[in-house]
């Protein structure tokens, strides 16, 4: 029984460069191609799930879990990245069955916040309202990432459900979240507000702010907080791609289509081939259709840019 309670099959130490191997996968999310950084976190992954398969020490197993958690959790955002939804919700859910084991809350409303983002990009915006508030129940009082992310989904969640009716109760409901998030965000820890993976950080915000005041048809406000939004970010292509999209959909709702279609195909054409996946294309071609039937004038290079991704497949196959 002695030998059964303090047998490990791993270190002290091993765990040690996991998690720091962990850590820097979170770094990496923003600066390195979605498939290349999901290889290298699905084998780190691996190695975490053979450790775990064998019996234990209970600190040990609490900080596998954890891991496990976390590298299913930055697996399922990479697959949004790549436009898998249902490989992603597959991944959230294993990093929530991680979660619960640690019985760690912010790690539990952070997997949750996560996972909302895939009904909010993927079309059912009621079910990402639903997913928000049941990751800021699960923070609670407890000063944590997810006690700012979670409002800011509700708030884009009810923008994406506002449609283009915008009602003024929908619209205060919005800016109200918005609210709740700038002041949690507030009282994150900064370590938190550096960490655009496991945290949530300032440029974060500003884009999400934007965003929400986009769908909502707010222009003015949404124009200078996605400009302050752009100014903060120097990685992750992807976020600034989608900010740069949103800056058009403002310039198309303000009736100026030359300017919104001139902001679009710059974003596209700044995008290499390995980041334009789903995640860009379907915002983009939805932003497509409104300039069509805006009758925008020099469609046709912006539609070129939204092909590139099936050239390059073609490519691939070929070779």
């Amino acid at each position: 029984m002695d030998e059964t309670l303090v047998s490990a099959t791993v270190s002290a130490a091993m765990l040690d460069q996991w998690e720091e191997a962990t850590v820097s996968f979170g770094r990496q999310y923003t600066t390195t191609a979605p498939l290349r950084l999901l290889c290298d976190v699905l084998l780190e992954l691996s190695a975490v799930r053979t450790a775990m398969s064998r019996r234990q020490p209970i600190d040990l197993q609490e900080r596998l879990c954890r891991m496990a958690a976390q590298l299913s959790g930055l697996s399922g955002m990479i697959l949004i990245n790549l436009g898998d939804h249902r490989l992603a919700r597959s991944f959230f859910r294993t990093g929530r069955t991680a979660a619960d084991e640690t019985g760690d809350r912010a790690l539990r409303a952070w997997i949750c916040a996560r996972e909302s983002l895939v009904p909010l990009y993927f079309g059912d915006a009621r079910e990402a309202l639903n997913l928000a508030k049941k990751s800021r129940d699960m923070a609670g009082s407890t000063p944590c990432p997810a006690q700012a992310m979670a409002p800011v989904v509700e708030a884009r969640a009810l923008a994406a459900l506002a449609g283009n009716d915008n009602k003024k109760e929908i619209v205060d409901q919005a800016k109200r979240a918005l609210a709740r998030a700038r002041n949690a965000f507030s009282h994150m820890k900064a370590e938190d507000r550096e960490d655009v993976a496991f945290g949530y950080t300032e440029k974060q915000l500003y884009f999400h702010q934007g965003d929400v005041l986009t769908k909502l048809g707010q222009t003015l406000e949404a124009e200078v907080v996605l400009d302050q939004a752009l100014g903060k970010y120097e990685d992750h292509i992807l976020d600034q791609t989608l900010i740069r999209l949103d800056q058009a959909q403002c310039k198309l709702l303000d009736g100026d289509v030359r300017e919104a279609v001139a902001i679009a195909t710059k974003a596209l054409s700044l995008v290499p081939v390995d980041y334009l996946t789903d995640l860009i294309v379907r915002p983009a071609i939805l932003l497509g259709d409104r300039l069509r039937a805006a009758n925008a004038p020099n469609l046709d290079e912006y539609l070129a840019q939204l092909r590139r991704p099936k050239q390059h497949q073609m490519q691939g196959g070929d070779a």
